[in-house]
């Protein structure tokens, strides 16, 4: 696909929305787990430090997550949560000016983020016809000689697609050829709670991975973000990040160090969750005939498509009339779809469906 037309940008749309717009008593626009509380944590003040030993890194946490993917520690680079972890490794993997291969729909803050970075975008589609499944074929089509980075989401945000291992060996096959690295987002791969299949890095140095706490979890505010890349690329990057954020929070760096050890306890929090609410959309998406929908069975996210009226306009009715808030889909490049969120406190969740089929069958575009 040519290059898009959408221009440089100093800001993202998409989160300037979520932070003034989104809020509603019934928010089924959050795409991450509800909160998980300081109290679930063996977390002691009297273990806490305003300061501590962090230079390139803070060892215990580097070394934690090192053992939680199997890899080198000098592979390891910590960041401020996925989105900075993203802008980090773009500043990293391309100059200004540099052809990067994008999936579409795809979230719109990290199209913002290569193209404040001087990216020239280029596209790849996963089409809703299809799953929103990627076709490797397609990804070779769009590739160029100038392609210096192919940048997909996996578990795929909006619509919580799983792309598989075998398709991304074919894609790190294709970058490969033409001397270019893939960067995968897996934050939403965390999902699956340890039965999600071994993250990408491990199948070549081309793949560069990010990821956080975030999505998953409930643990947004430690902001514990990472990249994974081979050891001379994460330097870089380690030497890149003096320029955006010498030293990190490192009260959040040891809790987070508390989390990764108790990791297991948080996600059973999260798959009682899931399971609750999940059961709650398959019965919401069942009883509709006015939208239709890829169902995964997996993940955190659904991506509706209205057969009727436009998602923008319903969404406004929605949060106006229902007091329920959706994530429409214009922040994906999909107007006719919006994005639903099954992260919530489940009580909420229920009735911000219910909600949602009662605004649906008063919806008069």
């Amino acid at each position: 696909m040519a290059p898009t037309a959408i221009e440089r940008t100093l800001s993202s749309p998409y989160m300037e929305w979520a932070k003034l717009c989104s809020g509603a008593k019934y928010n089924l626009a959050t795409s991450g787990m509800m909160s998980y509380p300081l109290s679930g944590l063996p977390v002691r003040i009297e273990d806490l430090e305003i300061n501590g030993p962090t230079i390139y890194g803070y060892e215990p946490l580097i070394s934690a997550l090192a053992q939680k993917f199997d890899v080198d520690p000098a592979c390891v680079v910590t960041a401020a949560g996925t989105s900075f972890a993203n802008h980090l490794a773009f500043a990293a993997l391309f100059e200004p000016g540099d052809d990067v291969l994008w999936e579409q729909p795809t979230y719109e803050p990290m199209l913002s983020t290569a193209l404040f970075l001087g990216a020239r975008l280029r596209r790849f589609p996963r089409r809703f016809e299809d799953g929103f499944r990627i076709d490797a074929r397609e990804v070779e089509k769009a590739v160029t000689p100038r392609t210096r980075l192919i940048v997909l989401c996996n578990l795929h945000n909006p619509s919580s697609v799983l792309t598989p291992q075998e398709t991304l060996r074919e894609i790190g096959e294709i970058a490969h050829h033409v001397g270019a690295r893939v960067l995968v987002d897996e934050v939403y791969l965390e999902v699956l709670f340890g039965q999600q299949p071994p993250s990408c890095f491990h199948l070549g140095k081309q793949f560069v991975v990010t990821s956080s706490l975030t999505k998953a979890y409930g643990l947004s505010g430690l902001r514990c973000g990472w990249i994974l890349a081979e050891p001379e690329l994460a330097k870089r990057m380690w030497r890149l990040n003096d320029l955006y954020a010498a030293t990190p929070a490192f009260p959040a760096e040891a809790i987070s160090v508390i989390a990764l050890a108790n990791l297991q306890r948080v996600a059973q929090r999260a798959r009682e969750v899931l399971a609750r609410n999940r059961a709650a959309m398959d019965a919401f998406l069942d009883s509709r005939n006015d939208l239709e929908t890829v169902r995964p069975g997996i993940g955190t996210t659904v991506f509706p498509r209205l057969k009727r009226g436009n998602a923008d306009d319903f969404a406004e009715f929605l949060r106006r009339e229902f007091e329920t808030s959706i994530v429409p889909g214009r922040f994906f490049e999909m107007p006719q779809h919006f994005r639903l969120g099954m992260g919530g406190d489940p009580e909420m969740t229920a009735a911000g469906l219910a909600r949602l089929s009662a605004a649906l069958d008063r919806w008069r575009p």
